[in-house]
């Protein structure tokens, strides 16, 4: 099975080749202002023309308006929006129909009971984001380098495709992709030598990380 990678809160065109390098499939941009992460849409729209045929570019939003969504689709032309917020189905099914965009919804875990949060956007959302609750106190819905119980995945109904995210780097991804076995995986902080600051050194230590976790399943 094939494994999606997103390099998630790229900003600069080091983070950019080094994530292309290694071989992601899907690059992410943060827009929101309290992030350490956050970009402005020129500027994604600058770094994403990298990626072009080689992986998708992903537009994360928080509850954006409508006014910001507009300005990050017309200056960054991402291929997938994602949101990160307190969207409901009826925002997702909106925002698909008005930019013609497939649209992947962040829902934070911690227990097996989170996930009936999922049924409402089955068949709306076209893909999921699995991440960890953010800490007490957090500003950030993401990026806080906190990881869930994985197995609490085993539970989820067959066809659900996602990404799995929070608190995953390269010492810990070889126990993510045993125990949930997903589809796809999403990184940040954990290729980051400080907050919002991607060190291209661990994004490739990343990589080699997960193809040796694979190379070890298959064996």
């Amino acid at each position: 099975m094939a494994l999606d990678i997103k390099i998630c809160g790229l900003k600069t065109d080091q983070a950019m080749a080094a994530a292309l390098a290694g071989g992601a499939s899907h690059v992410g941009f943060i827009f929101f202002a309290k992030s350490p992460r956050y970009v402005e849409p020129v500027e994604a729209g600058r770094l994403r023309e990298a990626a072009r045929g080689k992986a998708l570019a992903v537009a994360v939003t928080v509850d954006a308006s409508d006014a910001f969504l507009h300005e990050i689709v017309e200056d960054m032309q991402p291929d997938m929006l994602q949101l990160h917020g307190s969207e409901t189905p009826e925002r997702v099914a909106e925002l698909k129909a008005r930019y013609g965009l497939p649209v992947m919804k962040a829902l934070p875990l911690s227990e097996v009971a989170d996930l009936d949060r999922i049924k409402p956007f089955i068949g709306v959302a076209d893909r999921f984001l699995f991440d960890a609750k953010p800490p007490k106190g957090s500003e950030l819905p993401g990026g806080n380098g906190v990881a869930f119980d994985w197995r609490i995945l085993g539970g989820l109904d067959a066809g659900v495709d996602y990404m799995l995210s929070g608190g995953l780097n390269a010492a810990n991804i070889g126990d993510a992709l045993r125990l949930a076995n997903p589809p796809g995986i999403d990184i940040s902080s954990g290729v980051e030598s400080a907050p919002g600051v991607k060190d291209p050194a661990l994004i490739e230590q990343f990589f080699r990380a997960v193809r040796a976790a694979r190379d070890d399943r298959a064996a």
